[in-house]
């Protein structure tokens, strides 16, 4: 991987934060990876901009998100099957599933020492992730220390699902002490330069991309500080330590983006004919296509909205990824042409990011 995309730092297991509050140099935080803002055209409103923000990194619902080790030990990885176990077990509408290919995997997991814990954020770990066999994520100290553990695989598939890092949270009206900040996470185990330190703890996240208008201190994403680095809130100058696990915002806001879905979700999207989405943005309409004839077909939204457009075809149950396209921020609309075929059956699953008029949005194939 580049430098840009190798974070140096991990994200210490937060229940062994409670013991260890008073040592707030002796915590190893996560880097995310460095990537390019999105850039809007001039034309595109402030409300435009702010929903594509809080939406685009997340997946359309309905996903099986593949991952993949690049380790043998059978220890670790059980670590993160737990992990990824817990997310599942919320009743999600996210799937996963573990595969023997870094190829057929979208997260892609490594265990390399000495470079922390990491993740690519939502679906910047097909868009902006390095190669196919490369790391998405990885887990630079053993996570089978302690049991307590299980919650530095939580927050990075949290990344992984699309969730920033709660502590810079723009509503949480933290204060830090800057220059305390630096000195502490010039120490021993992070080492990072002030550019670093500025990047993942003291600036503030875009507001469009923060989940509601509450900061959640409890939640998973959220880091553990010791004494002396916030000045503000007040009864937080002795140290901040989340309780560990999955906060109850933590399982509201999943189940918001990720809801579960049955086949009842399911229309069928006829040849020729115009179906509204008839959504708010955030939500999703799901489709089944069942051509007569094996041929091309395009498939195109109508109305000035962004959307992502994700089209899977169904194996035995399985949805397998077929082509995808997203229209966020430009102006187009979102399009595919696909070759189709007789017998078979797919499903179209459609997740608004914004539109003027919901009820001028609509979708058709032909």
């Amino acid at each position: 991987m580049s430098e840009q995309h190798q974070p140096a730092a991990g994200h210490e297991h937060r229940a062994d934060a409670v013991s260890s509050a008073e040592h707030s140099d002796n915590y190893s935080y996560c880097t995310l990876p460095t990537v390019p803002e999105m850039i809007f055209d001039r034309t595109v409103n402030p409300l435009r901009m702010e929903l594509i923000r809080v939406n685009d990194r997340k997946w359309v619902n309905g996903t099986v998100l593949h991952y993949f080790f690049f380790d043998t030990n059978e220890e670790q990885k059980n670590v993160v099957r737990e992990a990824f176990d817990g997310w599942k077990n919320l009743g999600i509408g996210l799937r996963f599933e573990e595969v023997d290919s870094p190829a057929e995997a979208e997260i892609k997991i490594g265990f390399v020492r000495g470079d922390g814990a990491w993740s690519f954020v939502g679906r910047d770990v097909i868009d902006l992730a390095p190669g196919a066999h490369e790391r998405t994520m990885n887990f630079g100290w053993d996570l089978t220390r302690d049991s307590r553990e299980i919650d530095t695989a939580v927050h990075e598939i949290g990344h992984t699902l699309g969730f920033p890092h709660e502590h810079q949270n723009p509503n949480a009206g933290i204060v830090w002490d800057e220059e305390a900040v630096f000195a502490a996470l010039a120490q021993p185990p992070n080492e990072w330069d002030r550019e670093k330190t500025h990047f993942n703890i003291i600036r503030k996240i875009d507001s469009d991309s923060v989940q509601g208008s509450k900061w959640d201190p409890n939640s998973v994403m959220h880091y553990p500080f010791g004494p002396g680095l916030i000045k503000k809130p007040a009864r937080y100058r002795s140290g901040l330590t989340p309780a560990g696990g999955l906060s109850d915002r933590d399982k509201t806001w999943i189940r918001t983006f990720y809801p579960p879905l049955s086949d009842a979700d399911l229309q069928e999207l006829r040849p020729l004919e115009s179906v509204q989405l008839e959504v708010a943005a955030g939500e999703q309409r799901n489709f089944v296509l069942k051509p007569e004839v094996t041929r091309y077909y395009e498939i195109r939204t109508f109305g000035a909205s962004d959307s992502v457009m994700v089209l899977f075809e169904d194996e035995d149950g399985e949805p397998r990824y077929l082509t995808a396209d997203n229209d966020s921020g430009q102006d187009r609309n979102a399009y595919i042409r696909v070759k189709l075929m007789s017998g078979r059956r797919y499903v179209l699953r459609i997740r608004l990011n914004y539109a003027s008029r919901a009820d001028e949005t609509a979708v058709m194939s032909w």
